[in-house]
């Protein structure tokens, strides 16, 4: 099942749906709680997608693909290596990512999203996939100038429209071996599989609740494959997924 968040013409009030094809439709209640179909019908066209959840925070994995360690002469790390991103720095599919002017380098890095359903403290990993609601495409934007300067990462990875998230939350996935693509300008960047992982999903929801509780609508962002590169203002960004879909952004100059 593939959940989505939406507005139509008749409203900005957001609504949750099922997404079929390429008809919307709408449900009453919430993905969290349950969810319960309507008589209401819309064409994919016809909807504004939104960001398909609300995370009060998202907590993002470094160095998590060991193409990327290679890519990078880097060690593989011990333990998960975690940062986190605010809620503020959430847009959804079609948004904007606004190119700071404090920075000269702006990278995409394509990831699979987790997004959680219930409250999880100190949870096991055999059972960590009794937590997730489902997974979605992430684009885990970063200045990648100001990560080099600072020697930590929450200014290169919180600004505004740094945490691109969508189309939708697939619920019906094996997240073991999922092929994570990123286009820029149409142009094929980064090809990965999750069977490449360091730290598997049900390892990351374990040792990350083990710290904090991951809260309903939460992200999980699991790290990057090989292959990151800059985006500048006038790009089209994409991460694709084909289970899930494609998050299609744009990248634009700040005007502030």
């Amino acid at each position: 099942m593939k959940i989505v968040c939406f507005t139509t013409g008749k409203t900005t009030e957001p609504e949750y749906g099922i997404l079929e094809e390429k008809v919307v439709r709408a449900v009453f209640g919430n993905p969290y709680d349950g969810l319960k179909p309507a008589d209401r019908y819309y064409n994919i066209d016809d909807v504004r997608l939104l960001a398909p959840c609300s995370p009060s925070k998202v907590v993002a994995v470094g160095l998590n693909y060991y193409s990327h360690a290679r890519e990078l002469a880097m060690s593989v790390p011990a333990n998960p290596l975690l940062f986190m991103k605010p809620s503020t720095s959430v847009i959804g599919p079609e948004g904007k990512i606004v190119y700071p002017r404090s920075s000269k380098r702006v990278d995409y890095e394509g990831e699979l999203g987790v997004v959680m359903k219930t409250a999880a403290h100190r949870v096991p990993a055999p059972k960590a996939l009794e937590y997730v609601l489902g997974y979605t495409c992430f684009n885990d934007v970063t200045a990648r100038d100001l990560q080099k300067q600072d020697g930590q990462w929450t200014r290169a990875k919180g600004f505004d429209t740094f945490a691109a998230v969508g189309p939708c939350i697939e619920t019906e996935l094996d997240p073991g071996n999922i092929c994570i693509e990123t286009y820029l300008n149409g142009q094929s960047k980064q090809r990965g599989s999750t069977s490449d992982l360091i730290f598997s999903v049900p390892d990351l929801v374990s040792f990350i609740s083990a710290i904090m509780t991951l809260l309903p609508g939460d992200v999980i962002a699991t790290g990057t494959p090989s292959g990151i590169g800059p985006m500048s203002p006038g790009d089209a960004v994409e991460i694709r997924i084909a289970e899930i879909g494609i998050l299609k952004n744009y990248v634009v100059e700040s005007v502030d």
